[in-house]
């Protein structure tokens, strides 16, 4: 039986393995001027809903786009994002609770990232162990959805601590579920100060452009700057 030590030397070096994998992948990544997203959040806060529209808002706005999704089994979420006519790629985990750099770097080995403006990868839904797996991303966006509870990010603080962004989903249930939505910002607030907030609901889509808006303004960014 493995003793305690080994096993934190073991995830130790898993990590530092990733880090350096990730460190190439953003390499990678900006040298093809590709815009990196990541979604993580627990199961049914609403990603995969949320990121078919955004692909397709984003194509007819011109923007080259592309998805990788993570799942533990089945192709079902990248059938669904195959609707919005982007190149997607599903990517099963099996077992394992999250996306690392190792999975995203294989998913990529047919894809030419110089016809793409923005990747994004969608992780398994999960808000612990995603937190501790860097994937060569620019911008992590970590989303709660007004059924879970406005407590959510005083339970799983790491996570919020590692996203950059903070989405709060499903507003159109948020008065039949009671949500709070000023403790919600507040939680949010004491675990990562001045951390920006956005709020919608993609079955409505209310607050979806603000939040196309946020990301597009990101994209152009990245090639202003001359990565492309």
């Amino acid at each position: 039986m493995s003793s305690p030590t080994r096993l934190v030397e073991v995830r130790q070096n898993v990590l530092k393995q990733n880090d350096l994998l990730a460190r190439s992948l953003r390499l990678r990544f900006e040298a093809a001027g590709v815009f990196v997203i990541s979604l993580v959040s627990s199961p049914g806060a609403g990603k995969t809903t949320l990121l078919e529209k955004t692909l397709t808002r984003l194509r007819e706005n011109r923007c080259r786009v592309a998805a990788l999704v993570g799942d533990l089994a089945t192709e079902n979420d990248a059938a669904r994002l195959a609707r919005s006519q982007a190149p997607v790629k599903q990517i099963i985990t099996g077992t394992v609770c999250h996306l690392d750099a190792d999975m995203v770097q294989r998913s990529l080995d047919d894809w030419s990232l110089y016809d793409l403006d923005c990747l994004f990868i969608e992780n398994v839904g999960n808000l612990v162990c995603p937190s501790s797996y860097d994937l060569g991303e620019n911008l992590r966006i970590v989303l709660m959805s007004v059924t879970e509870g406005e407590d959510k990010p005083l339970k799983y603080p790491t996570i919020f601590n590692t996203a950059d962004v903070a989405v709060i989903t499903k507003m159109d249930l948020a008065k039949a579920v009671e949500f709070d939505l000023p403790g919600a910002h507040q939680s949010i607030q004491s675990v990562r100060p001045g951390m920006d907030v956005l709020q919608l609901s993609a079955k409505t889509g209310a607050g979806l452009d603000g939040y196309l808006r946020f990301l597009e303004e990101r994209i152009e960014s990245r090639v202003a700057v001359g990565i492309k």
